[in-house]
């Protein structure tokens, strides 16, 4: 009887599109290990970052984060990219209710649930390249990007299209079976 079900079982995930085949895998085979996500990390090779253009207003999109923040965040649509290296790198513009902003260029690694800064915006428009590790995504707005916009099924979005009509939508169609992604992820 076990070897009829792992069969059907087999079967159906032979006829599941690769996502569904994926994360089927995932759930059956668990959590990866230690040894594993090390090795994955050891054999991470990031793709040359270069810097965006500064923000146009007209370019920005708002996300919602959460009702107890009044700070108000945007996307700039123009630097969104997916690199091939799985990393998702966007400009984000946080604006206090004030006026006050802080723009930086960042990245997500949807596989790892870490991010990355990699420059500052400066009041000239500029940007202030720095050197900084890649982080879990503990800040609320990180988290609320790579859950319901950047990462459905823990795998980054495909195109900078998808994830801005993620943005448009108010999340990523798949963002609601984000908790049952898992370790097939890119």
């Amino acid at each position: 009887m076990r070897r009829l079900a792992a069969l059907a079982a087999f079967l159906c995930a032979a006829q599941a599109p690769a996502q569904t085949a994926q994360m089927l895998l995932a759930q059956a085979s668990g959590p990866k290990s230690d040894w594993e996500r090390e090795q994955e990390e050891r054999n991470f090779r990031e793709a040359a970052v270069k810097l965006p253009p500064f923000y146009r207003e007209e370019d920005l999109v708002e996300f919602r984060v959460a009702s107890t923040t009044s700070f108000r965040f945007y996307v700039d649509r123009a630097s969104l990219s997916v690199g091939e290296d799985g990393v998702v790198r966007y400009t984000l513009v946080a604006r206090s209710p004030q006026g006050a902003e802080n723009v930086t260029y960042e990245g997500i690694r949807c596989k790892t649930g870490t991010h990355r800064v990699y420059a500052l915006g400066q009041r000239d428009r500029t940007w202030k390249p720095v050197s900084l590790d890649w982080r879990p995504t503990d800040k609320l707005w990180t988290r609320v990007l790579r859950r319901e916009y950047f990462c459905p099924l823990h795998r980054p979005i495909d195109t900078a299209a998808e994830g801005l009509d993620a943005l448009r939508r108010g999340g990523h169609p798949d963002r609601d079976n984000w908790g049952t992604g898992g370790a097939g992820a890119r």
